[in-house]
């Protein structure tokens, strides 16, 4: 009976010696189960959104690992105008805002969070959508009125739309840009001094940064809607205008030379 055990022992070690690599393999491959966990929206009162896209009730969340189960759809877009960007529910623009397709990542990083002193930039898409869904200028118009019922927008700042300052202010050789009194529109400000106004010179103008370098913008930069953009609303305005906020448009389309508002100051191109 000794014997025998001595001869499986035997067997087993040559064996091993033979083959220790597979065994090895064997063993490489056991480890522990690393736990996923997800960054999500705040609970609403029915639904949310996780860092991965997706968008689940309360029975589909998990409360450990703060994931949706994933057996939705993944970048959803339900109640959203993708022409727009703008969407009728914050979590569905959460979702939608972090498509690939739609927002990328390389953009995200460039954007600064808040004025350029203090700037700051976004740690990831899922950072910028959460924000970006929540507090958006694109859906409120200077009178601080919604535009519509899609109050959750996650399109990119039109200041941030990566067209560099240098690259703007060269398109504006030989242009005369003047600031207009309050209540005039840029064909009268430009006939006044004795020259036209440029139609295709007013996309130029209708950035942040070119605005702030002609204009105070001591209420900030506002997203608005206009003809007569883009403008400072005049310090005499009424409060819920924003007094000495310069406003851009995010409907260039609208944009003219003979637009006017009783209560801006138009930013002109003459020449």
């Amino acid at each position: 009976m000794s014997t025998q055990r001595i001869s499986l022992s035997l067997l087993f070690f040559q064996f091993f010696l033979l083959f220790p690599s597979i065994i090895s393999a064997i063993r490489n491959n056991i480890g522990l189960v690393v736990n996923r966990s997800c960054r999500s929206t705040v609970q609403g009162r029915y639904l949310l959104t996780d860092d991965s896209g997706y968008v689940c009730d309360a029975s589909s969340f998990d409360p450990l690992s703060r994931c949706c189960l994933g057996k939705g759809e993944k970048f959803p877009c339900h109640g959203c105008n993708l022409v727009s960007q703008c969407c009728n529910s914050y979590e569905y623009c959460v979702s939608c805002c972090q498509d690939p397709s739609r927002t990328k990542r390389e953009q995200i990083l460039k954007i600064k969070i808040a004025k350029p002193s203090t700037a700051g930039t976004y740690a990831g898409v899922f950072d910028f959508c959460v924000g970006r869904c929540r507090h958006n200028s694109e859906s409120v118009v200077h009178e601080n009125a919604y535009r519509s019922d899609y109050h959750h927008c996650f399109s990119l700042p039109s200041y941030s739309s990566g067209v560099n300052g240098t690259e703007l202010e060269f398109k504006l050789n030989g242009v005369n840009v003047i600031i207009g009194r309050q209540g005039e529109s840029c064909d009268s400000v430009c006939k006044t001094n004795g020259q036209s106004c440029i139609p295709n010179k007013i996309m130029v103008l209708n950035h942040c940064d070119i605005m702030q370098k002609y204009l105070s913008c001591k209420g900030g930069c506002l997203s608005s809607v206009g003809p007569d953009q883009p403008a400072e609303v005049a310090y005499n305005s009424p409060k819920e205008l924003n007094p000495g906020a310069c406003l851009y448009s995010s409907a260039q389309p609208m944009l003219s030379c003979d637009g006017s508002h009783p209560h801006t100051r138009r930013l002109c191109p003459c020449a």
